[in-house]
């Protein structure tokens, strides 16, 4: 009794040291947003949204954007310039951050009555139940983002930034990279240095629609194709990752 004894103390205390050297590991929910949390892209939406409320004259410049659009569809300009261009014809070579705040808040509540998916906000809940930390990863300029962040209590985003100018004012270009593809793997692995994340120490679940976040997939320990278009079905389907489909 006495050897069995010493022997199950000493497990006790080795389990113990383990559990003590050990920190729980980090439980974090990534999600990409358009068309994962909500039912379309937001940019086409937010064009609408100023150009009704707020800046009607510039409906002068669709044709433009339409224009800009196309050449980004034959290849003559790649995603990043497409997104500067048309957020320059929209609000001008130079935006005033506090205008651009209030575009920003009000259509963050026009999406929340009409675009986001229900299912979305349920898994979001149940992941933040289950003890995750939710982050929203998204290609969408980061000042209307964090609007919809807010409204969702995401404290914590990562996206696309426009270059400041001044005070108070910021430039229709992107501030380093456009937050898609390999660049928004990069941003996430940015994010959590930022954080004090070490990798290891984190167990990550990914959700998107688009076959463009596969390198953030593939990172994740639990990948989930959302409502997934047909390239990222197909690869969801090699690489084992969950499919969601979410009523719309």
């Amino acid at each position: 009794m006495t050897l069995l004894h010493s022997l199950l103390t000493r497990k006790l205390q080795c389990d113990y040291g383990e559990m003590m050297q050990s920190p729980p590991r980090q439980k974090l929910a990534i999600y990409d947003m358009d068309k994962t949390i909500t039912r379309r892209a937001t940019f086409g939406p937010f064009i609408r949204h100023v150009i009704t409320r707020y800046k009607p004259g510039r409906a002068a410049m669709l044709p433009a954007m339409a224009a800009v659009t196309a050449g980004y569809g034959l290849n003559l300009i790649n995603r990043a310039r497409l997104k500067e261009i048309n957020l320059g014809l929209l609000l001008g070579r130079e935006i005033d951050a506090s205008e651009a705040a209030a575009m920003a808040e009000s259509f963050a509540m026009e999406t929340r009555r009409t675009n986001f998916l229900s299912e979305a906000l349920r898994q979001i809940a149940a992941d933040r139940a289950a003890g995750y930390r939710i982050v929203l990863a998204t290609a969408s300029y980061r000042f209307y983002v964090d609007a919809i962040a807010q409204l969702l209590a995401i404290e914590d985003v990562i996206a696309t930034r426009c270059l400041p100018s001044g005070e108070g004012a910021f430039l229709p270009q992107i501030a380093g990279q456009n937050c898609y593809a390999e660049a928004k793997l990069m941003m996430v692995k940015d994010w959590l240095r930022t954080a004090g994340l070490a990798r290891q120490d984190c167990h990550i679940r990914f959700y998107s629609d688009h076959v463009s976040d596969a390198p953030c997939l593939a990172f994740a320990d639990e990948a989930f194709a959302t409502n997934p278009h047909a390239p990222l079905r197909e690869l969801a389907d090699k690489r084992g990752w969950r499919v969601l489909d979410w009523p719309e």
